[in-house]
């Protein structure tokens, strides 16, 4: 387990600061045109795993996020360990192109996160491929 980055050898010079914050999270600070670029890289507890992991893990990501400046562009990426379905209640956040039709614990702690900091869940709502190219 663990998260890190690769950048390419001509993008090694934007690179003004990586950050590699517990064995679930890790950001890298990139300098743009005009203005910087955090990709934050998370790997969240599988369904599995115990609540308080859970738990602790989206405090976590939550504290981290908050610490960010404002004007900076943020991506956040990696493996969140959730089944979203396709349920109409969701669909501003989630999309309707998923490839699950159950969900798991996972989705709602995603959901609220994204919801709460305004992102949406692009896996989600990629265009029509056949079904195997959708999963990591």
């Amino acid at each position: 387990m663990g998260t890190g980055f690769f950048v390419h050898h001509r993008n090694i010079l934007a690179v003004k600061r990586v950050e590699f914050l517990s064995d679930r999270m890790s950001y890298l600070v990139l300098r743009g045109q005009w203005i910087n670029i955090i990709v934050l890289n998370v790997h969240a507890p599988s369904a599995e795993k115990s609540d308080n992991s859970k738990d602790r893990f989206y405090v976590e990501l939550e504290k981290v996020s908050y610490n960010f400046p404002k004007y900076h562009t943020k991506i956040l990426l990696g493996d969140f360990n959730a089944k979203v379905g396709r349920e109409n209640i969701f669909k501003l956040t989630t999309g309707n192109v998923s490839p699950y039709k159950d969900n798991n614990d996972n989705r709602f702690r995603i959901i609220n996160f994204a919801t709460s900091k305004n992102l949406i869940v692009k896996s989600t709502m990629l265009p029509p491929h056949r079904n195997f190219c959708k999963y990591t």
